[in-house]
């Protein structure tokens, strides 16, 4: 992307207006790993739903539900086409969290026993670690992790080792939030299957920003959330093979995922995806995370992970002349640039960083057990989209420049 396309992408989106301050800056947004800004399109949608559209979802026989019956099957088809997947394999959740916890409480719950293993890796984020330990407490299952070569990559040859015969699960993150990897999973997905392995992937660092194909990937379960790319937050998408959609249990019941009950409470519930979606669905959430996959698809995908790839060498490049950072990911695929100034603080760094209307995640990032491995307690996060420039790396390059002597001015006075 160039100059002129970055630019005319910036125009669409309020938070990147010209005007927007920070402690009195210019804001420059760096946290987009955490969430991204929203477009107007996003916007507009979430809107109209509210002023021209409002109604439930397969909840009356009147033309405003009607409408939204079809806004609601039409994203999960546009979802579906831009994962590769079938339509009937797209279930709505609020989020990636919620989608790795409907996976280990709807399959892994029924059909581990004690003594059956799920594998890991120390790069987890929480909400793809904490559910599964909560599996081992139930089941009484163990729970291994995979060890990381010496840079923090998860390798093929690293995940056959691990495996036994007792492994069942091989939860992982397609792209780590941290380090910014990104596994070998569609030869991952062939270990695991001729092991009669589940692969279960969090998405939700990859998903927004390179093209995904399920069908190529072959794993089995893949999570995203819609905040990450472009789209509302409390929307999110469990991807799952039809067939072990079929043999789950909903991990909620309510309105809406049942075909009847009666007074014994015995239910029949319908079939996936509905009978994952029980009450009523983030209606604005659908329609916006419609409108984000249309205006993220239309910039390219490709384009995107082009641009954010080189935007990382930029920053690394840049980072490494002030010759005051410890750099944790110099050589992951990912735009995440994740380090430290030496003799400050992360959370230091960030804030004085803030002074300066400079937005990044300092602490452990939600992916604690990574620590031992960094052999530091916390760092800072730096991380790109499509919006990002140059200009405003430069800028928190100048800002690392002056962080040191800055804020050991600042503390001792």
């Amino acid at each position: 992307m160039n100059g002129y396309e970055i630019k005319k992408i910036r125009s669409d989106f309020p938070m990147l207006n010209p005007n927007k301050k920070m402690q009195g800056k210019p804001l420059v947004w760096l946290d987009n790993a955490s969430t991204t800004f929203k477009p107007k399109q996003v916007i507009d949608a979430i809107n109209y739903y509210y002023t021209d559209a409002t109604s439930n979802s397969h909840r009356g026989d009147y033309d405003l539900c009607f409408a939204m019956d079809k806004v609601v099957m039409e994203t999960r088809e546009v979802v579906a086409s831009f994962i590769n997947s079938k339509k009937t394999e797209i279930v709505f959740t609020s989020g990636t969290t919620a989608s790795i916890n409907l996976v280990a409480y709807g399959y892994a719950m029924k059909y581990l026993k004690e003594g059956d293993e799920i594998l890991l890796t120390e790069a987890e984020h929480a909400s793809n670690v904490l559910p599964w330990y909560k599996v081992k407490e139930v089941k009484g299952c163990n729970i291994g992790f995979i060890p990381l070569d010496e840079d923090g990559r998860l390798s093929v040859e690293n995940v056959k080792a691990s495996i036994n015969e007792k492994t069942k699960i091989i939860a992982i993150a397609q792209v780590t939030n941290v380090l910014g990897f990104v596994a070998p999973i569609k030869e991952i997905a062939k270990l695991c299957h001729e092991k009669g392995i589940i692969l279960v992937v969090d998405g939700a660092q990859s998903v927004p920003h390179m093209k995904i194909d399920v069908k190529d990937l072959d794993c089995d379960f893949l999570s995203f959330s819609g905040h990450k790319l472009c789209g509302p937050t409390g929307i999110g998408v469990l991807y799952g093979k039809y067939e072990l959609l079929e043999k789950m249990d909903p991990f909620m019941s309510g309105g809406g995922n049942n075909v009847k009950f009666d007074m014994c409470g015995d239910a029949s519930f319908l079939e996936p995806p509905m009978r994952f979606e029980a009450g009523t669905q983030n209606l604005e959430g659908i329609i916006g995370l419609k409108a984000a996959i249309e205006y993220i698809s239309a910039l390219g995908m490709d384009n995107i992970n082009e641009h954010e790839r080189e935007l990382k060498k930029y920053c690394v490049e840049k980072l490494k002349k002030t010759g005051v950072v410890t750099i944790y990911n110099e050589d992951s695929e990912a735009g995440i640039v994740t380090f430290n100034v030496d003799g400050v603080f992360a959370q230091d760094a960030a804030t004085y960083f803030n002074s300066r209307g400079i937005a990044v995640r300092s602490g452990q990032h939600c992916a604690k057990i990574l620590n031992d491995f960094l052999k530091t307690v916390a760092t800072v996060r730096a991380s790109f989209y499509f919006y990002t420039t140059k200009e405003e790396i430069d800028c928190l390059v100048e800002a690392v420049k002056k962080c040191k002597g800055e804020y050991l001015n600042a503390y001792f006075n």
